[in-house]
């Protein structure tokens, strides 16, 4: 009895494994009749996109869907790659005055070693929310000042990029390490106290000697990361103890690995690009709230900008009241790569407005679309797996009615790493529920 029971149960459990692989694997998708916008290219009309093991097999017009594949009718509608939040702190936040629900830092100011995508939550609110609105992957990236700069921590850990679909971070993950997040240090000479809730001032000579403070101790971390290293390979049988933080820190050297710093003021920005070609750094900038200020130097240095508050108003009085939405404008004008990051997680859905808004101020409806898509990919070595349309790249696509940077523009089809994802989230819930409610 006991025998038929466990061969019972090891049946189920195999029959139940099965059917799971069999729903979770790689299926066989075509989406047939929709105008396919590559982004690499012309859009093609009345085109066809095969997926096939979780990535875009064929596009074009004129062929057959593959016989058995799942048929997704975009007659009328448009195909985009999916959209690429190139900062964001999706699935690592969910109610910020909860700390229970926050796990986008860790104590102490230097965690080089310590990687978000052991803190990714796949079942947050707020990943199916910006799904919604054509968002499919993101940088999920440390809190580094909440896109300001000079936060709490000044090597708050290393981003991974995700897809916004799985039920594990295993699952959802597409490139863990992705980049190392510097915060640049902030000068300032006014600063708030807690423990008094006041402002401090401090004269202008005490914040320029704890600013440079700062910069030399992250440069002291690096020439440590860079003896640690030294040691590790000489093939000395020496021994020394291992550290996780500079062998971390230690890929970073001679363009190892990309720096991704968050710097908003024109000086920090100038500082850290100084300080990058000091020590052989491969940097993207982010933030970048004064970096019209210097997009001649960002432009001869190649440093690309993911920028954050596009929707933001001026940052100073002599500032033109458009000034913020006509930057991402003068920066490609000026030869300097841009992408658009949420810097949060409630916010992430309204990423295709900031590319609207800067399309609305003199960037082109092209370079808008890219920063959404491609940019970002190719800003941290991903552009040979997203951003485009192309046989090999990963599927993950959305189909429309309307332009996705229209905030009138639906997302009827979502397909996320090759499966179709559902669009339903707690937005939409509630406003079904509350729509619904009995009138008197």
């Amino acid at each position: 009895m006991r025998a038929r029971s466990t061969k019972t149960i090891g049946s189920t459990v195999f029959l139940a494994a099965a059917v799971l692989t069999t729903s979770l694997g790689a299926q066989e998708l075509a989406i047939i009749g929709g105008t396919v916008h590559p982004v690499s290219g012309p859009p093609i009309e009345n085109a066809m996109v095969v997926v096939r093991d979780g990535r875009i097999a064929q596009v074009g017009a004129g062929f057959a869907a593959p016989a058995g594949a799942q048929v997704v009718d975009a007659k009328g509608l448009h195909v985009y790659p999916g959209l690429f939040d190139a900062f964001s702190q999706l699935g690592l936040t969910e109610i910020d005055s909860v700390s229970a629900t926050v796990d986008s830092s860790e104590i102490g100011s230097f965690n080089p070693h310590l990687s978000t995508a052991t803190a990714v939550h796949p079942a947050a609110e707020a990943i199916p929310v910006s799904r919604e609105n054509g968002i499919t992957h993101t940088l999920a990236a440390p809190s580094a000042g909440g896109g300001r700069g000079g936060g709490g921590s000044v090597i708050p850990g290393q981003a991974a990029v995700v897809h916004l679909d799985g039920w594990t971070v295993e699952e959802m993950l597409i490139q863990d390490r992705a980049v190392m997040v510097v915060a640049w240090p902030s000068l300032e000479t006014r600063s708030f106290d807690f423990a008094t809730f006041s402002v401090r001032e401090r004269s202008y000579t005490e914040a320029v000697k704890e600013y440079e403070k700062k910069v030399d101790e992250l440069r002291d971390w690096l020439d440590a990361a860079r003896h640690y290293r030294q040691a590790a390979t000489a093939g000395s049988t020496a021994k020394f103890a291992d550290n996780l933080e500079l062998a971390a820190l230690s890929r970073v050297l001679d363009g190892g690995q990309k720096v991704l710093v968050v710097a908003n003021g024109a000086r920090a920005i100038r500082d850290a690009v100084a300080f990058a070609e000091e020590q052989g750094l491969d940097l993207v900038l982010a933030g970048g709230n004064e970096a019209w200020k210097e997009k001649q130097l960002l432009a001869e240095k190649g440093v690309p900008v993911i920028l954050s508050n596009a929707q933001r108003l001026p940052g100073a009085d002599d500032e033109g009241y458009d000034q913020p939405f006509t930057a991402p404008a003068e920066l490609v004008a000026a030869g300097v790569k841009i992408a658009f990051g949420s810097f949060d997680s409630a916010q992430s859905r309204r990423l295709p407005y900031a590319a609207a808004t800067a399309a609305a101020h003199g960037l082109s409806r092209e370079e808008a679309l890219r920063a959404v898509t491609v940019n970002a990919a190719e800003m941290l070595g991903l552009a040979d797996r997203l951003g485009v349309i192309e046989p090999g790249k990963l599927a993950n696509l959305i189909v429309t009615d309307g332009d996705p940077l229209e905030i009138t523009t639906v997302v009827r089809h979502l397909i996320i790493d090759g499966r179709e994802v559902s669009t339903d989230n707690r937005h939409r819930r509630f406003y079904e529920r509350w729509n619904a409610r009995p009138t008197r």
